[in-house]
């Protein structure tokens, strides 16, 4: 699923992910739990405001972000 991310660009230039908006629902980052990278790919798993827990994939080529993973925590279910 295709997103719109708001970024940080930290001292290096990279960008991490501040929020995200699924649908007309902003939902912030409290905390990037993980990261992991490729060569032209970056991902980041994310707890969220919402109480879930997200994996966003940055497609650094395309300049794009997907949701590629959830995991239900005590918050409401995304919508869809």
């Amino acid at each position: 699923m295709t997103i719109r991310v708001e970024c940080y660009a930290g001292y290096r230039g990279e960008q991490e992910p501040l929020a995200f908006w699924l649908g007309e629902r902003r939902i912030g980052v409290r905390a990037i739990v993980d990261r992991w990278f490729a060569p032209d790919q970056r991902w980041f798993k994310v707890d969220a405001d919402d109480g879930h827990v997200y994996v966003l994939r940055h497609d650094e080529t395309e300049g794009t972000w997907e949701l590629a993973a959830f995991t239900r925590g005590a918050g409401p279910a995304p919508p869809r």
